[in-house]
């Protein structure tokens, strides 16, 4: 048990290390980009939207703009890290290491929510220029932050398995994550919405973290919060068993 406690550390210091190291590629981008969302569209367009769900246009988007960039780098950790091991072909030493793949896969979704948490304070220290943040629920902010975090790092593992370049671990963040995320109540209330978009959106996984964020800051949300952890936990499950189904089969992985 110890010597997988060693593993497990060595994984998450590995993958911490690395995105510290360039941390102007990994934590300023996300930084200066969401500072350009609060003077544009909070400030200045904002004013002109108006209220939306009683409060103030550029309160409301802060906790999707915190999740957004929390999501986009807690993703981006894991692919590009574990796609660079297969590359290099230094990730088949560890798998043929004593080291359980649940392990495995612990380590590096960990230090996938250790740079979506650094991310994220980074953007929420930027979003308390613009917005007056007082916490309804700061368990719940926390809660939803790690399981959010963790959703997506298992599903950069996943990508980062099946990838065969480097753009592979593009086309999910292009085509998926990005349409899903400016779908996903950030900007916009789903009351907005036709009946029958109101619907689709509920098969919108990030609809539910961004409501539930939302809920833990401001105590307003268009969802349901014991159904939407549910979803993120159905999720976080689902994605885990498929990661390490892979895992012990080595499909992407061994050759």
């Amino acid at each position: 048990m110890n010597a997988y406690w060693i593993a497990f550390q060595t994984i998450v210091v590995k993958e911490t290390m690395r995105f510290v190291r360039i941390w102007p590629q990994t934590v300023l981008p996300a930084v200066v980009t969401t500072t350009l969302y609060f003077i544009i569209f909070g400030r200045l367009m904002g004013e002109r939207i108006g209220p939306m769900d009683q409060m103030a246009y550029i309160d409301f988007i802060a906790p999707g703009m915190i999740l957004m960039t929390v999501i986009t780098n807690s993703y981006a950790n894991v692919v590009s890290s574990f796609y660079s091991g297969k590359f290099q072909r230094h990730v088949e030493e560890l798998l043929v290491a004593p080291v359980p793949n649940g392990v495995i896969l612990a380590g590096y979704v960990c230090g996938g929510i250790l740079r979506g948490l650094a991310v994220g304070l980074a953007v929420g220290g930027v979003a308390a220029w613009f917005v007056d943040f007082h916490p309804h629920s700061p368990l719940l902010v926390l809660l939803v932050f790690v399981l959010t975090s963790a959703v997506f790092a298992t599903g950069g593992f996943i990508n980062a398995v099946f990838a065969n370049s480097f753009d592979d671990i593009s086309i999910v963040p292009t085509f998926v994550l990005t349409p899903l995320t400016y779908l996903g109540g950030v900007f916009y209330s789903i009351d907005l919405l036709p009946a029958v978009w109101q619907k689709v959106s509920l098969f919108n996984p990030i609809l539910y973290m961004v409501n539930a964020f939302r809920y833990g800051i401001y105590g307003v949300s268009d969802i349901a919060i014991g159904w939407a952890l549910a979803i993120m936990l159905g999720f976080l499950a689902s994605l885990s068993a498929v990661a390490l189904y892979l895992l012990h089969k080595g499909i992407g992985i061994k050759s």
